[in-house]
C-alpha cells in the first residue's frame, strides 16, 4: 500500500473576477465565448508546519484582440499539508503541479463554469479536459 505523501487541509475561493463592461460587450461576448481560451497558472506560498498554500488561477478570456471582450478569473487556494518529510524537490513539484491539481480541478472547473453561466452565459461547456501530467512534462522536459 502506498502511503499518501500529502493531504489537503483546506480549499476555498481566494479571489474572483468577472469583467463584462457593458451590454454591448455582453452581447458580443455571448457570440464569441466559445472561442475564448482557458489559461491555468499555479503558484505556491510556503506556510508554517509543513503546509503549502497552492493557488490555482484559471482565466477564461478572448485570445483575439477584440475591443469588446469579457474576462473571467478565479483564484482557488488549496492548503496542502506535506505528510512525507523526506520529499525531494522534484517529488514536491509533481505533487503540487499534478496530484493536487488532479484532486481539486474537477470541483474547481465546476465552480468556475457555474459562475460564468450565472454571469449570463448558460450554454458554456469546456470541451477540453486538462491533463496536468502532460502540462508538467511539457514544462519540465
Amino acid at each position: 500500500m502506498m502511503t499518501k505523501k500529502y493531504e489537503i487541509a483546506l480549499k476555498y475561493i481566494k479571489d474572483l473576477s468577472i469583467e463584462i463592461p457593458d451590454a454591448k460587450t455582453f452581447l458580443f461576448s455571448k457570440e464569441y465565448i466559445t472561442k475564448y481560451s482557458l489559461g491555468i497558472n499555479v503558484t505556491t506560498k510556503p506556510m508554517k508546519s509543513d503546509m503549502i498554500e497552492v493557488i490555482t488561477k484559471l482565466h477564461y478570456k478572448d485570445p483575439a484582440n477584440n475591443k469588446l471582450k469579457s474576462y473571467f478569473e478565479i483564484s482557488y487556494a488549496t492548503v496542502v499539508k506535506i505528510v512525507d518529510k523526506n520529499l525531494k524537490k522534484e517529488e514536491l513539484e509533481k505533487i503540487i503541479l499534478i496530484q493536487v491539481q488532479q484532486d481539486i480541478y474537477p470541483e474547481l472547473e465546476k465552480i468556475f463554469l457555474r459562475i460564468i453561466k450565472e454571469s449570463g452565459f448558460p450554454n458554456l461547456i469546456l470541451e477540453k479536459k486538462v491533463d496536468f501530467e502532460k502540462l508538467y512534462n511539457q514544462k519540465f522536459n
